[in-house]
């Protein structure tokens, strides 16, 4: 009964947050008629990317290995203060719907089709089935489905799949996409609440009904569990945080379109840039709500170790949980896999619509426009849910086989939205040299010759390795194809564009919590028998010493240019 009230309670006010906006036209279907709030562009950022396959998928790495996978989460504070400030204001300022859109701008026509068909064929064939099928493995863990059917444990999957497909497969076709940002933002309302009961619960199950026990046995029973610092053999070394990681993480939160689709829709740049900025603080929530419960199903199933790794979050659930919160429990998680299959099918079908079909006819009313935009989400949905039951065969964790399977797509990308930035003169065809070489060398090393496991090189080393040469083989390229007239960015903005006042120093709060969860959680913090050493406390001093100083210098600032402004804009009585 729970998990029905609260899924149906999400539908009803989605419905009637979508039914007072009133969107009309094509704008209105696919960017929400540019209305979105902070808190509602935080939500549904947050929803389209925290969905079963982090809860599952991070946990299970977790179980398996430490918290060194907390590196795809919490470094995106970083990637979410590069689009606040550099990212979305040119973005806004450019009035674009895609972020191919601005690639067409930049170099050309066949750039802004192959990477719109280089998104769509990822969403499709990779994005949207893991959260399936990491969302079909938990409800039939915690309710047991497959006893209660009776029917063998693929039948159970694949019919997990199509329901919870379909219904989230609804919301984007029905509703656009301010149905879409009002249900993720109630579904992460839950998440938040939800998440945060299974560690505290655990540590109780841990403790033998003693919270401070639980917590006790954690921090000094393989305290290595607890480190971030990862070693050479572990999911996540330490070292790719400053190689590939630091480029896998601007893709994802500056140009993937189900994301930055979000920020464009913006009602102006002030709350574009509240909304990206909160999406980076609650991402340094991660390694309490996504990965100490694999850390606490370690210790508790120590003596009866699970089959599989990603099972770990699933089972806490089904043994910690109250029969009155499991339906809750449930419908949050059921809302965070549809939230996060309806956002990508909405972007999907958003690229199909401006990047294929207006190119195509660029005469196409709305109305049109709307309705290939909905057939397209039919036709990705079905794909999507014919693929995700496949994913049961995966011999490892579906998380790390995720992020091997972007790689195809989100480092070339990158590469050539950065150089079109900064470069004004670089032709076309550079980049298209570039995005088509990449998906051949990368299918070479990693999937082919297995580089990365052969040679011990990670395959994040990997893609750092290749963004440099890609950029490089761009830089190279571009001194033969030069544009004629160098690119200058055309300004069609949408709304307000003054920034949000404390948008720098959100910023550099965001760096030192960074820095700091990285110093606890690690050989210094409490990754370690003993507890925490002096250096971690005289590295906290530092960090947090440099932040006061960094936001008061940015203030100072700030209010001069302000007064600046000021002085301009007055008349000669006020200057004087």
């Amino acid at each position: 009964m729970s998990f029905a009230f609260f899924t149906a309670l999400v539908g009803f006010v989605s419905y009637l947050f979508t039914r007072r906006a009133k969107d009309v036209g094509a704008r209105g279907y696919f960017m929400a008629s540019g209305g979105l709030t902070g808190w509602f562009i935080a939500g549904s950022m947050m929803l389209t990317n925290l969905s079963v396959e982090q809860m599952v998928g991070l946990n299970g790495d977790a179980y398996a290995h430490n918290l060194s996978a907390m590196a795809w989460e919490c470094t995106a504070a970083v990637a979410t203060v590069a689009l606040a400030m550099f990212f979305l204001p040119r973005y806004l300022r450019g009035g674009f719907s895609t972020l191919p859109q601005f690639l067409e701008e930049r170099f050309d026509a066949t750039t802004r089709r192959v990477v719109s068909a280089l998104f769509v064929v990822g969403y499709m064939l990779v994005v949207n089935p893991s959260g399936l099928y990491l969302g079909a493995i938990t409800f039939n863990q915690v309710f047991g489905v497959q006893a209660m059917l009776g029917t063998s444990y693929p039948v159970t999957i694949t019919l997990l799949v199509w329901m919870s497909g379909i219904i989230g497969a609804l919301y984007a076709i029905f509703g656009g996409l301010r149905a879409v940002a009002v249900s993720d933002t109630i579904n992460g309302v839950g998440l938040l609440i939800a998440g945060l009961m299974v560690p505290v619960l655990g540590f109780y199950a841990l403790g033998h009904g003693d919270f401070f026990s639980g917590l006790h046995t954690v921090a000094t029973q393989a305290p290595e569990k607890l480190s971030a610092i990862g070693g050479p053999h572990d999911s996540v070394p330490f070292g790719t945080l400053f190689t590939g990681m630091i480029f896998a993480n601007l893709f994802y939160w500056c140009t993937n379109q189900s994301i930055v689709q979000r920020t464009f829709a913006a009602k102006n740049l002030a709350e574009g840039q509240k909304g990206v900025l909160l999406s980076g603080l609650l991402k340094l929530l991660v390694p309490i709500v996504m990965m100490l419960p694999g850390v606490i199903a370690f210790h508790l199933y120590s003596s009866n170790p699970l089959s599989r790794p990603d099972l770990a979050y699933p089972q806490l659930v089904a043994d910690l949980l109250p029969w009155w919160a499991k339906g809750f429990f449930v419908a949050v998680l059921f809302g965070t896999v549809m939230s996060h299959f309806n956002a990508v099918i909405n972007s999907t079908a958003t690229l199909v619509a401006f990047d294929f079909y207006r190119a195509w006819k660029p005469d196409a009313s709305d109305e049109k426009l709307i309705r290939v935009g909905k057939s397209a989400s039919v036709a990705i949905a079905v794909v999507s849910l014919l693929i995700a039951p496949l994913l049961m065969y995966a011999p490892d964790g579906i998380y790390m086989v995720m992020r091997r399977f972007t790689g195809f797509f989100n480092i070339p990308i990158i590469a050539v939205v950065l150089v079109g930035f900064f470069n004004k003169k670089i032709e076309a065809l550079p980049a298209k040299i570039v995005l088509l070489l990449h998906v051949i060398v990368y299918t070479l090393l990693i999937f082919v010759f297995k580089v990365d496991k052969v040679y011990g090189i990670n395959f994040i080393h990997i893609m750092g390795i290749l963004f440099v040469s890609e950029v490089a083989l761009m830089l190279l390229l571009g001194m033969r194809f030069r544009r004629a007239v160098p690119y200058e960015a055309q300004f069609r903005q949408h709304g307000d564009l003054t920034p949000w006042r404390f948008a720098s120093t959100m910023s550099v709060l965001l760096m030192a919590m960074l820095v700091s969860l990285y110093l606890t959680f690690s050989p210094l913090g409490v990754a370690r028998q003993g507890g925490v050493t002096t250096q971690y406390m005289v590295w906290m001093a530092i960090t947090w010493c440099v932040a006061v100083v960094l936001i008061a210098t940015l203030r100072r600032r700030e209010s001069a240019a302000h007064r600046g402004v000021e002085w301009r804009h007055a008349s000669p009585e006020q200057r004087h």
